[in-house]
């Protein structure tokens, strides 16, 4: 682009990093589902706020480099033609109260202007999703990528913990070469990257990503800064790990905490929205009910009418126009801190720095309102307003100092503590015994079928995709916060119990067909998975 030629070379660069990501949650036996609402939640609040930024930054002939990872999946989720339909019905839902809600506030100014701000989004959201993209908004995502704005990358085929994997090699291997086919399948191209589910990396990891053509990855600050021996420019520059060509980068702690944290970042400031009084559960139930969980159960809607105002139960109205000034204020406050830093870095440093700066998708417009707008005047500001920094992605920079430190990176995740204790403690320890032997059978199984016939390599197949299912690093997740605990429990036993029951028909040679079809109907994740994989 033109503008970019005119600027004058930066003295350094940042990596934004937006992991996007849901569990496979998909129940074609219910006409409604309550955590299926997870998804539709996510399109309506994240996704297509975030792709309604990049494009109008394309239009406008804005230069911007981001890297977005988006998961099988997710992915898979959002390309099926059963939740395609009902995301249609659950945002048709939301437009007939968002159009009740406006004849509701007529007499209250400052709730009626926010009221008329859902209805408009929810209708944009509408015309998006089913007029221009047809009800799939994956392939705009890779139009994005196929324009040079966007680097999409992968990760874990089901987001399984791969630390608590390496006890089967196997079973690593098959979560990042299933990973990369499935991309390869959307995307149409090799990933060069992935993003390692919850960043969880252990020594020998390297090895699998090298072998599937991964060429980088992200870990947690104190992955690369416990690296043996110490990373000669800290998280500023990556490391290849030992012994192959797969760079680490890691993630800079001071760019993570101010859009991170509720405390001492920028989502909670006091004129942002209050994610937390939604009118789901704040009005009348016989109101509110034609919107809400089918049985009675309250749930947010997504319209909500206050600001955070402070550590108060009083909350303020909200203002658009006063959190969307915040907005632009903070992004001035990003680039000005980053700016300092790279300033520092390119001082005492014999390349230029990166700056890697990781946050899940889904706190921009779902739990941080506000953020996409924020990352909109970012990429504004960077590109028309200051000269020390540029946004590059990793594999720009490796391209551009393709000479790097060879290091062991530590053993580590971004969960609580740094390590496996979020995804291996006491409330869901009792899952691994159960996928290790799950990891074990499968391997067997494989071994002992080189070459299924039909219905056994379908049955196969389907144990492959319960397997992968259950190593979801979401169940265990989910069983360590206290939120829908029933559900994850639920789904791991219902994967493991799949999958046992298809291996003990397999070893009997007795397949039941119609059990065989009805879980392939379900759980229809990896159309095209090779159970081989496992061999």
């Amino acid at each position: 682009m033109e503008i970019a030629s005119r600027k004058k070379d930066p003295l350094g660069h940042v990596c934004i990093v937006l992991h996007a990501h849901l569990p496979y949650v998909r129940h074609q036996e219910c006409e409604y589902f309550l955590e299926e609402n997870w998804l539709f939640e996510a399109i309506t609040e994240t996704y297509i706020p975030l792709l309604a930024v990049f494009e109008n930054l394309v239009a406008d002939r804005v230069p911007f480099k981001i890297t977005m990872s988006m998961t099988p999946p997710l992915v898979s989720m959002l390309t099926d033609a059963m939740l395609q339909e009902r995301y249609v019905r659950h945002i048709d839902r939301l437009i007939e109260l968002a159009e009740k809600e406006c004849v509701r506030t007529k007499n209250d100014p400052a709730f009626n202007r926010t009221a008329h701000m859902y209805l408009d989004k929810f209708t944009m959201c509408r015309s998006v999703f089913v007029d221009v993209n047809k009800c799939d908004i994956v392939k705009n995502f890779r139009k994005l990528q196929d324009l040079g704005v966007l680097e999409i990358i992968t990760c874990g085929a089901t987001h399984g913990f791969l630390p608590n994997m390496q006890f089967n090699p196997h079973a690593v291997k098959a979560q990042v070469e299933v990973a990369v086919e499935s991309y390869y399948e959307t995307f149409g191209r090799n990933p060069v990257g992935m993003w390692l589910p919850e960043c969880g990396y252990y020594n020998g990891l390297e090895k699998f990503l090298e072998a599937a053509g991964i060429l980088y990855f992200f870990t947690d600050a104190h992955g690369i800064l416990f690296a043996e021996p110490r990373p000669k420019y800290g998280v500023f520059a990556p490391v290849y790990c030992k012994g192959t060509h797969v760079a680490a980068f890691g993630r800079d702690i001071e760019s993570s905490k101010s859009v991170w944290s509720s405390k001492e970042g920028y989502p909670g400031d006091i004129d942002y929205r209050e994610f937390y009084r939604d009118i789901g559960f704040d009005l009348d139930i016989d109101y509110i009910r034609p919107y809400i969980d089918p049985i009675g159960i309250r749930i947010n809607t997504g319209i909500k009418y206050y600001r955070i105002t402070g550590k108060t139960d009083h909350k303020e109205p909200y203002n658009q126009q006063a959190a969307l000034d915040k907005a632009s204020q903070h992004a001035g406050n990003f680039l000005f801190n980053r700016g300092k830093q790279i300033e520092y870095l390119a001082s005492i440093m014999d390349r230029k720095p990166i700056i890697v700066a990781p946050y899940d998708a889904e706190l921009f417009g779902h739990w941080w309102y506000e953020g996409p707008d924020w990352l909109n005047y970012l990429i504004r500001k960077v590109a028309f307003e200051q000269n020390v920094l540029s946004f590059c992605t990793a594999s720009d920079y490796l391209t551009a100092n393709p000479r790097n430190q060879s290091c062991s990176p530590s053993f580590s995740s971004w969960g609580f503590k740094g390590y496996s204790e979020v995804w291996l403690e006491g409330s869901n320890d009792w899952l691994y015994r159960h996928l290790h032997k799950m990891e074990e059978r499968m391997v067997e199984a494989a071994q002992e079928h080189p070459e299924a016939g039909d219905v056994l390599r379908r049955t196969l197949n389907q144990m492959a995709r319960e397997l992968l299912l259950a190593q979801s690093s979401d169940w265990a997740f989910i069983m360590k916060t206290g939120t829908m605990v029933q559900y994850a429990v639920r789904r791991s036993k219902e994967h493991i119990a799949n999958f046992n029951r298809l291996y003990d028909e397999v070893k009997g040679e007795r397949i039941d067909e119609n059990f065989l079809s009805l879980l392939e109907s379900h759980n229809n994740i990896f159309p095209h998975i090779n159970y081989r994989v496992y061999a």
